[in-house]
């Protein structure tokens, strides 16, 4: 599949797809949703705006995902939480032989073990998409950039 055949449909497909795995608690098959070589990273619009590179979660190997999700499962410790993803319709910002480069709002709710919900984060992903071998649209990339500067120390769980 090339870039310029690649649909708004497909990117909410793949959005509405990539939340539903982290809010089911299937981190397993979170790292499945990016090519090999791939960049994820986490951090503040102000951060994005000075373009600090940094990020408070920082991969740039499906590996490391898989390494991030079997620490999540084996070795952090962290209060039991689950999230909700609603997200905004994908804007396509450009088409060029590396992919798709896609803006897409996002806001997560986290709901803890007593049941308290409250608005975790709010912000913009900033993707690349491509088409994988298996002709399935994978994230060479995803910066998630949350609006607040103010981070959650219990940021444990992929956005």
């Amino acid at each position: 599949m090339m870039a310029a055949e690649i649909t708004y449909e497909q990117l909410s497909a793949l959005n509405a797809a990539y939340g539903a795995s982290i809010d089911d608690d299937r981190l397993e098959s979170w790292p499945e949703f990016f090519a090999d070589d791939c960049l994820y990273k986490i951090t503040t619009a102000d951060n994005q705006r000075q373009g600090l590179e940094a990020g408070m979660v920082y991969a740039d190997s499906k590996g490391m995902l898989h390494d991030r999700v079997t620490a999540l499962r084996e070795a952090n410790v962290y209060e039991r939480q689950w999230y909700r993803h609603i997200t905004g319709t994908p804007l396509i910002v450009g088409r060029g032989d590396d992919g798709v480069t896609a803006e897409t709002p996002f806001l997560v709710v986290r709901v803890m073990r007593n049941g308290q919900s409250d608005l975790f984060a709010t912000g913009r992903y900033l993707d690349r998409v491509v088409a994988g071998a298996d002709g399935k649209l994978k994230f060479a990339q995803r910066i998630v950039v949350c609006d607040s500067n103010t981070i959650d120390t219990l940021l444990a769980i992929p956005l």
